[in-house]
């Protein structure tokens, strides 16, 4: 698979759910670009056979950033950093998550109305342990092995997730903050249905702060959005579209209900120190998360 061009040196990979982006132009070569998030897991052969489509068969990068630690964006990384003896950078309050200290707190599967929501409790947690090969972005918001760029802190999804914007494009890298996509549907991940989204539900820790951060990249008005989940979107209707959920975020984002909706998850350095109580009991949840699979088994043995 090769990946899209979204700028000269920006490009994109659909992995199922899930996007990654390689910075840098092609034909870059070894040590020449840099890799943002990596992906589901199982998908370290596909993300490096893009990497050397583009940028040279023994290519590797000069470092790996990371949005956040869900499973979904480091599902390749462990593999891929030993492969490429590269560093990882993430926020400060991500480590815990990337160092095996800390696990992500349980998801809420029932926001949302979709079957990838109702699936959620599926889905590993963490940690992932990447030792000393991760560490702290830079306090003065610069991004390793992207010049121009700065990150933005953009909690809520995470503890630490961050966005990476570069002010003279105005192109925003939004990971998970917002999506453009209803991501808690399985019909929607499918078809790519195209909207702006707030973060997917089911694993938002904190709605106020999440809130707070699309506002904050609503403010950046990007040219180009590049999210986490969902196609990118470019120009005048996707900042309209990114206003309003900033504008309307309650209504437009915020569940009804949910455990975090009450109350968010606490995390400090070394990782979730508070969780709320849980809503429905976790038992009937994950009897329900089984089911939706199976359902989703006997679906596909039809077909």
């Amino acid at each position: 698979m090769r990946p899209v061009e979204l700028t000269p040196d920006l490009a994109f990979l659909r992995l199922a759910m899930v996007n990654v982006y390689f910075y840098g132009r092609s034909g870059a070569g070894d040590r020449g670009w840099v890799l943002i998030d990596a992906g589901l897991p199982g998908s370290a052969g596909v993300i490096a056979d893009a990497a050397a489509r583009r940028f040279g068969s023994r290519a590797r990068p000069a470092a790996v950033v990371l949005t956040h630690g869900h499973v979904d964006h480091v599902g390749a990384l462990q593999t891929l950093a030993r492969r490429w003896d590269v560093p990882v950078f993430a926020h400060q309050l991500e480590l815990p998550y990337l160092t095996g200290r800390s696990s992500y707190p349980p998801p809420e599967p029932l926001v949302g109305g979709g079957l990838m929501a109702l699936l959620s409790p599926l889905f590993p947690r963490g940690p992932i342990d990447l030792g000393g090969r991760v560490q702290a972005l830079p306090e003065d918001g610069s991004v390793p092995g992207m010049e121009g760029w700065r990150w933005v802190f953009t909690p809520g999804h995470s503890p630490g997730h961050v966005s990476l914007f570069r002010a003279a494009d105005r192109t925003l890298v939004a990971g998970d903050a917002f999506v453009t996509t209803r991501q808690e549907s399985l019909l929607a991940v499918a078809t790519q249905y195209r909207e702006i989204h707030g973060p997917p539900a089911y694993f938002t820790m904190d709605w106020v702060a999440a809130r707070q951060s699309v506002e904050r990249l609503a403010e950046l008005e990007p040219e180009i959005a590049a999210t986490g989940h969902g196609r990118p979107l470019r120009g005048p209707a996707m900042r309209a579209g990114l206003e309003e959920l900033a504008r309307r975020f309650g209504s437009l984002a915020v569940p009804r209900r949910g455990r975090y909706v009450r109350a968010p998850a606490l995390a400090g350095p070394d990782g979730v120190t508070s969780v709320p109580p849980a809503i429905v009991p976790p038992r009937l949840v994950l009897g329900l998360a089984v089911a939706a699979l199976a359902g989703v088994v006997l679906s596909r043995r039809r077909a």
